[in-house]
């Protein structure tokens, strides 16, 4: 089943946001040759919507994903062979591929880099000539892609939404101490019925220093626990909430709300079959079940297990023209605001939703299913 069309008297009806801030020339040169109208100013808001139940009905049904990965070729050996580079970043995850263009990619080579996403996390590639528009073709080859109702997106190309801090901090001001961007650790929509799967981000203009990305992955995070407190959580399900709040239309009075769904606590990717911690601390709200002041002290201590253990993480220095494509469903992410806006930093972004979150006790971890165990990773077997 496909989602139900979204209707465009909530998210497509709005004028777009006066260009008063300046784009960066990357920025310029690469919308221009995209042949992208800024006509009408840069970039294109939809109007936000109000109402908890106009946010719930754009994607309210549950379709049938087909992941890209789940089909490709195992050995991956139609994109590796044509890469002139490839490197592992870290021994956990993050590997860069040099070589090849995104938009050229043969369907083949398509399947098997979302497969190798899903197995490394995040994948990057520099130097990308790439339009909005083939940004666009990308993420819908990999399934429906999220047209987001709060954020602006690229004029004539719904879907691709546009991460620029200058803009952002107009409406929010940062600062040393109340940095901008996204600068916490998160997971993308993580409040859809299907949330995100593969994030396409291309960022055209970077600062000379600072700006990175870290992302850190949810395997080896669920790998840092011991056998024993696994069997806690495995099979719980956790509330999680939208990043922006609406109104009850029947009671508005009782101020901002979030879109809440319930999801499991861990999950199982469908394309390596491995299992993931899939928490954050931004909109994992609590544990179903548990009392707040239990779910407080356990999502507390997992979300430090994924921020606290730099082995399993990634640090990514951008350069204008580079692309990272991550999963979701298997990492948490954060971007350091440590320019602190003092340069231009301008990039667009394509999220494919993948399937309705699920778990399986029988799925192996990523450690199990490569034979890396350590001796004390291994269950111990209780009294006779």
């Amino acid at each position: 089943m496909t989602p139900a069309p979204i209707d465009e008297s909530i998210v497509d009806v709005a004028a777009p946001i006066k260009d008063t801030l300046g784009l960066p020339e990357p920025t310029l040169a690469r919308l221009q040759k995209a042949g992208i109208d800024l006509s009408n100013g840069y970039p294109y808001r939809p109007s936000r919507p109000l109402f908890l139940d106009d946010v719930y009905k754009i994607r309210g049904t549950e379709w049938k994903h087909d992941d890209a990965g789940a089909r490709a070729d195992k050995s991956k050996s139609a994109l590796l062979s044509a890469a002139t580079k490839v490197t592992d970043l870290t021994t956990h995850i993050g590997t860069e591929i040099e070589g090849l263009q995104l938009k050229d990619l043969t369907d083949q080579q398509k399947d098997e880099l979302a497969l190798l996403i899903a197995e490394r996390s995040v994948v990057f590639f520099r130097n990308q000539d790439l339009s909005p528009q083939q940004q666009l073709a990308l993420g819908k080859y990999y399934g429906v892609v999220e047209v987001h109702p709060q954020v602006p997106q690229v004029p004539g190309q719904l879907g691709v939404s546009v991460i620029w801090p200058a803009l952002q901090a107009t409406e929010r001001k940062a600062d040393f101490r109340h940095p901008g961007g996204a600068s916490r650790w998160h997971t993308d929509l993580v409040h859809e019925l299907q949330p995100a799967g593969i994030t396409h981000l291309h960022n055209d203009t970077v600062p000379p220093n600072g700006g990175d990305t870290l992302w850190a992955s949810g395997y080896s995070a669920y790998e840092k626990l011991s056998p024993d407190f696994r069997k806690i959580i495995d099979g719980k399900y956790a509330v999680y909430r939208s990043a922006h709040p609406y109104l009850e239309r029947e009671n508005p009075e009782a101020g901002p709300k979030y879109i809440e769904r319930v999801h499991p606590l861990v999950r199982v990717h469908p394309a390596t079959g491995w299992k993931a911690l899939w928490v954050n601390r931004a909109m994992t709200d609590r544990i179903v079940g548990l009392d707040k002041p239990e779910s407080d002290v356990i999502l507390n201590y997992l979300y430090d297990v994924y921020e606290k253990n730099n082995d399993i993480q990634v640090r990514f220095k951008w350069t204008p023209g580079t692309s990272a494509l991550w999963d979701n469903r298997i990492t948490i992410h954060s971007a350091s605001w440590d320019y602190g806006g003092r340069y231009p930093r301008h990039g667009t972004r394509v999220t494919t939703l993948g399937e309705k979150p699920y778990f399986d006790p029988a799925a192996p971890t990523r450690r199990q299913a490569l034979g890396l165990l350590d001796e004390n990773e291994l269950p111990l077997d209780g009294p006779a």
